[in-house]
């Protein structure tokens, strides 16, 4: 029986754009204590192999401190590392894989073309990507030869995918004879996956890092039974999670709707709030006031409508009347994002005309 550890797309200094500078250090600090968790769970765990399918940078510039960070982390584990360069960290000159820094019990895939590594109780094989863009199928025309052995590979692909990011076609996976294909690039979970014989899988991304990444993020836990079964536990491994909440403010005092949205979950996270719903006169620095200390970042997107009862004044002989009446016609006539942005509009005038006006 064989256990691996899989993991990919740590994107290690990420610039982390959409929060402070001072939250985005804390955050690149935050993915470098992630590496000695890794490490501690292959330890722990006694994986037999670490494979770390791409991407673990986030681009060419790599802070001094995470570099000495993977390195070390990556030494501490008593069993081979397996690395397969992605898009964003591709193998080639000046890229940190060139640099004197990795200990012996790792390896790193320095070729596009497909690889053979003989390790005691497996056939290992990969690629890396040798440029940001990859045409073509990294398993196209390879089958891997009966050893008696398992045969893991470990790839940065695209599953059926569109884009020039290395795309696997389900069939090269069904013809490629492998016992485990360990991917990389999509930033999901897929869960465990089988095409013919071969099981594949993607471990999503280690951290989220914007709100198309929530939720738990993580790493596999992979096990090779003796008949070449493969079953897959996923880890999680972060320490903050993006989430999306939404607060229905019809009809609520907007304060106590937001505190009490915000009660359940991790002061930890990193949050989006939506308001829905029907709402007036929203003060929003307010809002974003009495949110704030109960997660570790927030945010907050006005989706609110127009009370009804409000239209009711649009007969009035006054400007909050002929205000309405203008703003009516041309939500009739619009749709989509620009309704959206008219709705807003009208809450926003009516705050301004309600602080004080004349009927004529």
């Amino acid at each position: 029986m064989l256990h691996i550890l899989h993991a990919a797309d740590l994107h290690l200094d990420a610039p982390f754009a959409a929060l402070t500078a001072e939250q985005a250090r804390q955050r690149r600090s935050e993915q470098r204590l992630l590496l000695d968790a890794l490490a501690d769970t292959a330890i722990e765990r006694g994986a037999d192999l670490v494979v770390l399918a791409g991407d673990l940078l986030d681009s060419g510039q790599t802070y001094r401190e995470t570099a000495q960070a993977l390195a070390a982390a990556l030494g501490r584990i008593p069993a081979p590392v397996v690395i397969a360069p992605g898009n964003h960290d591709f193998y080639g000159p000046g890229s940190l894989y060139t640099a004197p820094i990795w200990p012996k019990n790792v390896l790193i895939f320095r070729e596009g073309s497909i690889q053979t590594v003989e390790l005691p109780h497996m056939t290992l094989y990969g690629a890396a990507f040798t440029g940001p863009f990859r045409d073509g199928s990294p398993l196209a025309g390879f089958r891997a030869p009966d050893t008696g052995k398992p045969s893991v590979m470990v790839l940065h692909g695209d599953v059926e995918g569109t884009g020039r990011y290395g795309s696997i076609p389900r069939t090269d996976i069904a013809g490629s004879g492998l016992t485990y294909l360990a991917l990389g690039h999509v930033h999901g979970c897929s869960g465990l996956q089988k095409e013919g014989c071969t099981y594949w899988a993607y471990p999503g991304c280690t951290e989220g890092r914007g709100f198309d990444e929530l939720g738990d993020k993580g790493a596999l836990w992979v096990t090779i039974a003796e008949d070449n079964t493969v079953t897959a536990q996923f880890l999680p491994l972060c320490s903050r999670r993006y989430e999306i909440i939404e607060c229905d403010l019809t009809g609520k005092d907007h304060n106590q709707a937001v505190v009490a949205a915000l009660t359940q979950g991790s002061r930890e996270n990193v949050c989006r709030l939506v308001l829905t719903g029907e709402a007036a006169g929203l003060d929003l620095p307010a809002l974003l006031q009495a949110a704030a200390p109960l997660r570790w970042a927030v945010t907050i997107r006005d989706h609110t409508r127009v009370p009804q009862d409000l239209w009711g004044r649009e007969g009035e002989n006054s400007l909050t009347g002929l205000f309405l009446r203008e703003m009516r016609r041309r939500i009739e006539a619009s749709e989509g994002e620009e309704r959206a942005i008219l709705e807003k509009a009208v809450r926003f005038g009516l705050t301004a005309l309600e602080n004080g006006e004349d009927t004529p």
